[in-house]
């Protein structure tokens, strides 16, 4: 007879900000029965894993981290990279995470069981099984490598920013970057003074405003620690500070011409080349695209071993890559290393491929080109299923942290709500789902993210916005703060097991 696989109350997907913060919302409110599943053998989600050189956060310091567990110890403005994973890593041993994580258990399928009430879970080590499902799998998960004709006949090193070869020494070497994202802003300054060449391949021109970095003192991280009170003023203003910017981006983007001319004499500050400054010229509304931040972009391009190419890449041969400009001619660009700044799989999530219904569904299938959900966390006809960082939770000017943290705070308010009624089932009702995703489609008319004249990753094929929240983020917050049982089809709890509520010391509790 085979044994059962363990059973769980919740189950938990990824140790990124979302697996964490949900984690640590569980433990605070007696919950310890659950695991979170991790692909990797450490934690972090794309904090872990983009470890490229010059690696740090565009949202300032104070406001990237968690309400509850603010970091006096910031030692910049604009966190890198080592410290936002020092500081995760962190909280998660604070607040009694890691027992609860199962390390290299990579989710491959997720099926929901009706007649068991429950979540089958298929996992690279193993099944487990639990009554609530919560993806923490966020969108900048999975990196996006582009269909370019001959990719796999490169016979040099080639690899993705989010997956970077730190074993490949590129002192010398002649190196091609695809993709001016917001990675590719922060490793090409890094890379360029090493490389013999680089060859960026642009197809479009992002804009790029100074970004206003600095250490932080030694007295200031002194007062944070000693008042606290003066770390979440500091984290209140730059907070309201970045809601300012949907003043811009979705109430009148004609006050976006201001950020266009501090773009363009961010252009001009650091390119004297006439030629140069017009390929680096956005010819869209600024925030169309994500807004990015850096001092030594600019003037890195401007250096004598780079070359900025806006000609479309037509294929990749074994020693180059190959483009054709607007009269036809082609070009062969030799290089030896190419590096992919290409971004993520956001409008498209692998992790929504492996979520399957009753009837085998996926959850990919269901969306098809449009992603939906009801309050970006719940969607009909996937039962006991709670999204984190789902569609139209994005953003394009503040902390992600702070959307992630209220869809935690809804989805604890679901939780605790059916404990108390002894509740064993939700799902949000069909016409509650279609209802808020029409208002949050009026919302997005007229923003620059739809009408900014770009094709950006915020965008899926049909040119809808499915990824960004279309407005302040303090409205999702409210919007968010309370569980809302008249939106969701609930069923009373049957038998014991389904109706135990909030569980302390259950059987499979503490795993690693």
């Amino acid at each position: 007879m085979t044994d059962a696989p363990p059973h769980y109350r919740v189950a938990v997907i990824g140790t990124g900000f979302a697996g964490i913060g949900m984690a640590v919302r569980l433990r605070q409110a007696g919950l310890t029965d659950f695991t979170v599943l991790e692909r990797a053998h450490d934690l972090g989600g794309t904090w872990r894993d983009n470890d490229y050189p010059g690696a740090a956060c565009d949202v300032p310091s104070h406001l990237y981290s968690f309400s509850f567990a603010l970091n006096p110890g910031w030692s910049r403005s604009f966190s890198p990279q080592p410290e936002i994973w020092e500081y995760m890593k962190r909280v998660a041993r604070e607040h009694g995470v890691d027992e609860h994580v199962r390390y290299g258990h990579d989710v491959t399928a997720a099926h929901w069981e009706p007649d068991h009430n429950r979540w089958r879970i298929e996992t690279a080590a193993g099944t487990v099984t639990a009554q609530f499902l919560v993806s923490g799998a966020g969108p900048l998960a999975d990196p996006s490598y582009p269909d370019i004709k001959g990719l796999d006949t490169f016979e040099g090193r080639l690899f993705h920013s989010a997956e970077w070869d730190h074993g490949h020494d590129l002192t010398g070497r002649r190196v091609a970057v695809i993709g001016t994202g917001a990675s590719a802003i922060q490793f090409v300054p890094r890379i360029q003074p090493r490389v013999g060449s680089l060859t960026l391949f642009q197809r479009t021109a992002p804009w790029v405003m100074f970004r206003h970095d600095r250490d932080i003192t030694r007295v200031e991280r002194w007062l944070y620690r000693s008042i606290p009170l003066a770390q979440q003023v500091a984290r209140k203003s730059i907070y309201w500070g970045r809601e300012t910017y949907i003043l811009g981006f979705a109430k009148n983007p004609r006050l976006l011409k201001i950020v266009e001319r501090l773009g363009r004499a961010n252009i001009h500050r650091s390119v004297e080349d006439p030629e140069l400054r017009a390929k680096l010229t956005p010819d869209f509304r600024a925030g169309c695209k994500r807004i990015l931040m850096s001092n030594d972009y600019y003037p890195a391009l401007a250096r004598p071993n780079v070359d900025v190419v806006t000609d479309g890449i037509v294929e990749v041969r074994p020693n180059a890559v190959v483009t054709r400009d607007a009269e036809g001619r082609e070009t062969e660009h030799e290089v030896d290393t190419i590096i992919m700044g290409t971004g993520f799989h956001v409008s498209d999530p692998p992790v929504a491929q492996r979520i399957h219904d009753a009837d085998g569904v996926s959850l990919s299938e269901r969306w098809g080109t449009t992603a939906q959900a009801f309050r970006g966390t719940t969607v009909a006809g996937f039962p006991n299923a709670f999204i984190l960082a789902g569609p139209n939770t994005g953003l394009g000017h503040t902390s992600q942290v702070f959307m992630i943290e209220a869809q935690i705070r809804y989805t604890m308010q679901a939780l605790k709500y059916m404990c108390r009624n002894r509740m064993d089932r939700l799902e949000p009702r069909p016409e509650a789902q279609r209802a808020y995703n029409e208002k949050v489609a009026e919302s997005m008319e007229g923003t620059v993210w739809v009408s900014g004249g770009c094709d950006s990753w915020y965008l899926n094929e049909e040119g809808r916005n499915t990824t960004l929240w279309p407005t302040f983020t303090w409205d999702y917050a409210l919007r968010t703060r309370w569980f809302d049982p008249h939106n969701y089809d609930l069923r009373k709890s049957r038998g014991v097991r389904a109706a135990e509520g909030v569980r302390r010391g259950g059987a499979h509790e503490r795993v690693r």
